[in-house]
């Protein structure tokens, strides 16, 4: 089953975003039941306070884990980076490596990257602007990843602010949506997100911690509340 057959279950999909670009991570998530495994190189990520180098600088890592992937049928990508100066040459190397999908802001995506043979996540801030969001579905991108909280607010609860807000940007494109655990979701809070319509849920550090245990134990916690709704 392909990356897109997968997010357009009716079942919400399980995404785990990496807070390092490390074997054991991977095997922890994929082990406790991640459908798709994401990864990052040329950015400071904020939410993990981790500075991923060059694709070069990571290629060992990022080869194990993809190759880790493809041994499980697991769905792998990467963030090719966090500015708008990111060389063609990065986009062409991830897709030379057999990577499934490729994830950036709209406002960091080289828009020759739409034409390149690889699934296209593509992200929103908390800038967004909807009028925007309803062009998705004439355009080449295969995901819309909802980014969409002021950064200053990350780690906080989950309110009903943010699912009115997901809810109007589901209503405004047929595109799958990923939602990012930007605010600290839990595994009962993502079944509202697969009724209003959300495809996959993305957890991060702010919700899988930073260690082997910490990433099996929240996976774990989400793929069974999410199975357990969604049981016959």
């Amino acid at each position: 089953m392909n990356l897109l057959d997968k997010l357009n279950e009716k079942k919400l999909t399980l995404i785990v975003s990496l807070p390092a670009n490390d074997v054991e991570l991977a095997k922890a998530a994929i082990e406790a039941g991640a459908d798709m495994v994401k990864i990052h190189i040329n950015v400071e990520h904020r939410a993990s306070k981790t500075r991923f180098g060059s694709l070069q600088e990571e290629l060992e890592n990022v080869k194990a884990i993809r190759d880790l992937c493809h041994s499980q049928n697991i769905s792998s990508g990467i963030v090719a980076g966090g500015h708008n100066e990111i060389p063609m040459s990065e986009i062409d190397g991830i897709i030379e490596n057999g990577f499934e999908f490729i994830s950036l802001y709209d406002k960091h995506m080289n828009p020759l990257i739409m034409k390149k043979d690889i699934y296209k996540m593509v992200a929103i801030d908390d800038n967004y602007d909807i009028e925007f969001v309803k062009v998705y579905d004439s355009l080449p991108i295969d995901i819309l990843e909802c980014s969409i909280m002021d950064p200053k607010t990350y780690g906080e609860p989950l309110t009903v602010r943010e699912i009115l807000q997901y809810k109007s940007i589901r209503n405004s494109t047929n595109t799958p949506i990923v939602i990012p655990t930007q605010r600290k979701i839990t595994p009962e809070q993502s079944l509202i997100l697969q009724e209003i319509g959300i495809n996959g849920i993305m957890i991060g550090a702010i919700v899988t911690g930073n260690t082997k245990e910490s990433v099996y134990k929240s996976t774990l916690e989400f793929r069974e509340t999410i199975d357990n709704f969604n049981k016959e």
